[in-house]
């Protein structure tokens, strides 16, 4: 099995044996293969699975994160009000125009709606599973165009070809961001009990290597942390405009609110 980030030869890391059948579909054991070069991590069971699972089990797995109460611990969401500060900074100093941005499997389009009650911001959702309307402006396929800025939130996780990878990149301008919130580790665990393979429906796993590679192939020059909001922001250029608003945001804040590095920011051990 070859890696779909940098082509080179990935090998058996580990097997996990979902006990309880999720959603009422049967995934039985897991299998999961390593990047021998980057260390990202597959689910060679989930590549190889009919794609109407997928679908059904995905979507089972989308509707239940969503509907149940916030006070139930069964679940990792996002940091949604994180994100959204995160986003209204970015915005204010005219680093990016969320008129102009795109939540990318945004779900029930929870940050869309913090934006607009909060911060009277409109974003639009785009989401395969949920086609909602009530307070969110969702994007139809086929009204997909280019945008200046992408969000990728708690989506990377589930994505198991490079050309799902390389399409929500594709819809990012020439001189676009692309946003990301998932796990980056400089190394995947060996445990089947890690947090993070729980969930039925995540089946890639990203290292700081990994990542590194992704956005080099993809024409990004540095990027962005926000530890709070647990998201980076890939940037095509490193204009001194960036840097600047950087270092003034932090400044203002009296806090390192926002790193930035030439490459990819390796913040997780």
């Amino acid at each position: 099995m070859k890696c779909i980030i940098c082509n080179s030869k990935s090998k058996f890391f580990l097997s996990k044996n979902f006990e309880k059948t999720p959603y009422g579909i049967d995934i039985s054991i897991v299998n999961y293969y390593k990047c021998l070069n980057c260390g990202f991590t597959l689910s060679k069971t989930h590549v190889e699975m009919d794609k109407r699972q997928w679908m059904s089990l995905n979507n089972a797995h989308h509707h239940y994160v969503e509907n149940i109460k916030y006070t139930q611990k069964t679940t990792n969401p996002p940091p949604y009000i994180d994100q959204a500060n995160m986003l209204v900074l970015l915005h204010k100093n005219n680093i990016v125009d969320i008129n102009r941005t795109l939540d990318f499997g945004g779900g029930y389009g929870t940050l869309s709606k913090i934006l607009k009650k909060y911060f009277n911001l409109s974003l639009s959702v785009y989401d395969p599973y949920v086609q909602e309307t009530e307070q969110v402006k969702y994007i139809q396929k086929e009204e997909l165009n280019k945008y200046d800025l992408v969000v990728s939130s708690a989506s990377f996780e589930h994505l198991y070809s490079r050309a799902s990878f390389d399409e929500i990149n594709s819809l990012v301008s020439k001189n676009g961001y692309l946003l990301i919130h998932t796990v980056v580790r400089e190394n995947i665990p060996k445990d089947e009990n890690w947090f993070y393979m729980q969930p039925p429906v995540h089946c890639a796993f990203h290292t700081n290597a990994s990542m590194s590679i992704l956005m080099k192939q993809w024409n990004y020059e540095a990027s962005i942390y926000c530890p709070s909001a647990k998201s980076w922001i890939l940037i095509k250029t490193t204009a001194l405009k960036i840097k600047n608003a950087i270092k003034l945001i932090n400044s203002e804040l009296q806090a390192t609110y926002f790193i930035y590095k030439d490459g990819f920011v390796d913040y997780w051990d």
